[in-house]
This record gives structure tokens, C-alpha cells and sequence, in this order.
């Protein structure tokens, strides 16, 4: 058993480039949970996993992984984690073959039956280079190789973008099967806000380097709503109430993030459910009255 609640603590970190900052951003994922970062390309999420990583220097902050310090500690939590990139970080003349020899250099856990049983499951060739695999390959490869050496946490930017929805499926499933000890935790960084509607547990949106909102995805699917009405019927909506309001040429979709209390005050209005995918547009256009 490892004593740590958190698998990942960000506590007000900052990192100021020309033109970008990521703005005192604080959240963390639960030890034994999946936690979905999900904003717009451009919002912030590669630029936070790679502060985590060591990769990116914050100008201030805290950070810590697996209740250990990111940097004084970078060593010991390396053999402890694994990270898949939406992009293939190994040279394109390997072979699945050649990343088992390099992995078990570096991983003191590293388990070559598992490695193997993934490259059955994924159906990936041990001898064939790298650099003639697709891009769903290459995802397999990486996930193949994250999941092989015991890591306690597993941080992914992107890993579902560009595959097929067949091959996202079996994915998201073979990340459940490797949660399933409780002892294990997931950040998974998309913009593809379904694949995370299916397996997170958390939601994080970042937008514009800022937290938007973080907490339990069914939480936030519960509380959140849209009211639909006529353009008329705007000016009885308190805006207080309003996240924000999408208009078109059949009438408005108005946000309100306590779906409870707007029941009650405007029964007269259609209501419903909502998806993360509509939460995050509509919290990415807080600051516009109305769009389209």
C-alpha cells in the first residue's frame, strides 16, 4: 500500500510565456481515480503535463506526484509513472521488439509477458519498425509499453486523438481493467470529451491557461442543464442563473448550472440533461452575452 491520497497535487501553479500564461492553476486527481482534463487546443493542458513532468520550469507553484515532490523527487517518481504523448517519443527504426530491451533497461518492474500479451491484444508486430507503423499503431505501442512496467500513475496527453472509434473502445476499456486495484490513477488530457464521459470519474476544463471547473463528472452532469425557450423568453431568466446563452434562428439553449433550482423557477421552459461536451462550449463562451 502507498500513503497518499492524491495521486497528483497542483497547487497554484504558474508559467508565464509571450502571449500564454497558465494562471495559478490547482486541482488534483484522486489516487485510484481517472481524472479528464479536457479544454480547447490551445487551452493549457499540454502545457500543465508538462510542468508536471519536469519538461516545462513553472515561475511558482506546487506540485507533487504520488505525494512526492515533482523535482526533488524526480528520480524515484520516474520508475513510478508512465506517460504517453499524443505524439511517439521512440525513434522510428525500433521494433515493439527493441522497446522491450530498452523498457526493461530503465523499469525495474518491467514485466515482458504482459508487454507481449498487449502487442497479442493490439495486434501489433514485434519485428516491423516503428516508423512504418499508422498513428493508431504507434498509440498501441505507447500504451502497450505504459502499462507494462507497474506504474502507479499513468498522465496522457491526447492518447485516444486520431484512432478509430473501435480502437478507442478497446482502449478505454484496457485503462478501466488497469484501475481495477484501486491502488491505480489516470490524468487523461482530451478534447474528445465523449471517450472521457465514458470512463472518468473527475473532469477538469481549462480554458485560456485557467481552471474553469474541476470536481466529479456526475456531479457536474447532474447539476448542469439547458433550459430552451423562445428569445422572448430570455429576459425571465435570471442571470445570475446563466452560464451562458446560444441563440439561433429557432430560439435560445441557456446554461445554468443548478439544474435543481431552475426546475423549479421556470417549469414553464424545457429542460435538460446536458453532456461535457456542451458544458465546456458553453463555459468557454461565458464571457460573450450571447453566441451562436
Amino acid at each position: 500500500m502507498n500513503s497518499y491520497e492524491n495521486a497528483i497535487e497542483i497547487s497554484g501553479i504558474t508559467k508565464k510565456y509571450d502571449g500564454f500564461t497558465l494562471d495559478n492553476v490547482s486541482f488534483n486527481v484522486l489516487k485510484g481515480s481517472i481524472m479528464g482534463f479536457i479544454g480547447q487546443n490551445g487551452a493549457g493542458k499540454s502545457t500543465t503535463i508538462r510542468s508536471l513532468l519536469g519538461i516545462t520550469k513553472i515561475n511558482s507553484g506546487e506540485i507533487k506526484l504520488l505525494g512526492l515532490d515533482h523535482l526533488k523527487d524526480e528520480t524515484q517518481i520516474k520508475k513510478r509513472i508512465a506517460v504517453v504523448f499524443d505524439e511517439l517519443p521512440f525513434h522510428d527504426i525500433f521494433t515493439a521488439k527493441d522497446m522491450s530491451k530498452i523498457f526493461s533497461g530503465i523499469y525495474p518492474q518491467w514485466n515482458d509477458a504482459q508487454y507481449k500479451k498487449y502487442l497479442e491484444r493490439f495486434e501489433l508486430p514485434l519485428k516491423k519498425k516503428i516508423g512504418d507503423f499508422s498513428k493508431g499503431m504507434k498509440m498501441k505501442l505507447q500504451i502497450a509499453c505504459a502499462l507494462s512496467h507497474g506504474a502507479e500513475l499513468i498522465i496522457m496527453d491526447e492518447p485516444t486523438s486520431g484512432l478509430d472509434p473501435v480502437v478507442r473502445d478497446e482502449i478505454l476499456r484496457i485503462f478501466m481493467e488497469y484501475l481495477e486495484d484501486g491502488e491505480r490513477s489516470i490524468l487523461m488530457s482530451s478534447h474528445i470529451t465523449s471517450d472521457l464521459e465514458k470512463i472518468a470519474d473527475c473532469v477538469t476544463f481549462i480554458d485560456h491557461g485557467r481552471i474553469l471547473l474541476s470536481g466529479y463528472k456526475d456531479e457536474l452532469l447532474e447539476t448542469h442543464g439547458v433550459l430552451k425557450c423562445s428569445k422572448e423568453q430570455l429576459s425571465e431568466i435570471d442571470p445570475s442563473d446563466v452560464v451562458s446563452t446560444r441563440v439561433n434562428s429557432f430560439g435560445a439553449e441557456v446554461m445554468v448550472s443548478d439544474r435543481a433550482s431552475a426546475s423549479y423557477k421556470y417549469s414553464g421552459m424545457l429542460l435538460e440533461p446536458t453532456t461535457l461536451e456542451e458544458i465546456m462550449l458553453f463555459y468557454v463562451n461565458r464571457d460573450k452575452k450571447e453566441w451562436a
